[in-house]
């Protein structure tokens, strides 16, 4: 019999590992706002963990479809209380300068614990009323699930609890993943502008996604802190300032497979020249990171109106000035060897010394090498004097020119 539940059960669990990932980014950027003199890290101490001046902050998060509800008896609840009794027991927790938060998308049952351990500033906070609803509920459960966090709860000592409920603080139909996503949004607004918030906070996700990963899969990384995160996010906002576009990660450690594209037109007239392989494997690269690139700036709305079509000119018309001051210097007699050695020139001058910028502070040489090889591959530019002549007799159908 297939197993209907499983998709589902996977789909949660990556939900509410990205929500525990957001929510983690809402803390950078909050703390962002505040100073420099703090870290966080992902489970570390627990779901997250903040380390702020003054002490530490641990929060568990539970995400939970709409109209769920967490009672005295809720599995979130004890497993959350289960974690926090067991670093108490077993002194991994300082009471004294750590607090607890469970946020939860759930809604808070009326004058339940979790109801009754809300903020101070919710008017409704009782915590002798809590620690007798969860005493009550312990006692009251025959739950399987709730067997190990019940037990938990047991070991501590009538004042460890009520310590333990000092530092608690529930906060219930708390923002869920989309919700958390608008207020990142809402909040890198003052950095870039509204037109460019969505690309800015994709690209300060997926570095913040790459870098807990390392941080998980090895003990080599530490916790994220406040100067690395401004570090971060200082230098892609610079990245979306009007005089630059940003230069993404992914794309800029792309590797092709140069054989995939040796029929690609830009190759051919590499080929020409006799440029060897290693050459036109570092060509390929250039030219796919650069059409790559491009291609995200445009889909993302970054690029001006007619911005590529006037870079394009300018390499053309740069190009266009050593191509033709390369026609007189060889004349008509000009030896097979004399053309390849000048087109050599003309295309180390386009990979080594030509640098025109889409934008003054966009500096990735690949922008420039790659555009240079999407324009050949188009045939407006070329490197030797007879590329256009060449090339369109083998590109030509065979029988094209027969009448």
């Amino acid at each position: 019999m297939v197993d209907t539940t499983a998709p589902f059960e996977a789909s949660a669990s990556a939900v509410g590992y990205v929500y525990q990932l957001r929510k983690a980014l809402h803390s950078c950027v909050d703390q962002h706002g505040r100073g420099l003199d703090w870290c966080i890290a992902i489970e570390a101490g627990d779901d997250v963990e903040e380390v702020v001046e003054g002490g530490r902050i641990l929060y568990q998060l539970k995400h939970r479809a709409a109209g769920v509800t967490m009672s005295d008896y809720s599995t979130d609840l004890w497993k959350t209380l289960r974690i926090w009794a067991h670093g108490i027991t077993n002194r991994q927790l300082d009471l004294d300068e750590t607090d607890l938060f469970l946020l939860t998308t759930a809604d808070l049952t009326a004058d339940s614990a979790g109801y009754l351990l809300q903020p101070a500033a919710s008017g409704v906070r009782d915590e002798t009323k809590a620690l007798d609803a969860l005493e009550a509920a312990r006692k009251a459960s025959t739950s399987k699930e709730n067997k190990k966090a019940y037990e938990a709860f047991d070991q501590l000592s009538a004042d460890e609890r009520r310590d333990m409920l000092a530092r608690i603080q529930v906060i219930g139909n708390a923002p869920d993943v989309d919700e958390v996503e608008h207020l990142l949004l809402e909040r890198v607004v003052s950095a870039v502008g509204h037109a460019y918030a969505k690309p800015f906070l994709q690209r300060l996700e997926g570095w913040f996604y790459q870098r807990t990963i390392r941080q998980l899969r090895t003990d080599e990384m530490d916790a994220i802190t406040g100067n690395e995160f401004d570090q971060v996010f200082t230098d892609l906002r610079n990245q979306f300032r009007p005089e630059n576009l940003p230069i993404d990660e992914d794309i800029a450690v792309l590797e092709p497979d140069p054989s995939d594209y040796a029929n690609m037109i830009f190759v051919r007239q590499l080929d020409l020249i006799d440029i060897g392989r290693t050459r036109v494997g570092i060509a390929v690269r250039d030219y796919i990171r650069a059409f790559t690139q491009r291609s995200r700036w445009s889909d993302d709305n970054l690029l001006l109106p007619g911005e590529i079509s006037k870079y394009e000119r300018r390499l053309i018309e740069e190009w266009q000035d050593l191509f033709a001051e390369m026609e007189d210097d060889l004349g008509a007699a000009a030896t097979e060897a004399e053309k390849v050695a000048a087109a050599k020139e003309i295309y180390r001058w386009a990979t080594r010394e030509a640098r025109p910028r889409i934008r003054i502070g966009c500096d990735e040489p690949f922008v420039s090498k790659g555009s240079f090889h999407i324009l050949a591959d188009d045939l407006q530019v070329g490197w030797h004097i007879d590329f256009m002549t060449r090339l369109m007799a083998v590109l030509e159908p065979a029988g094209a020119t027969q009448e």
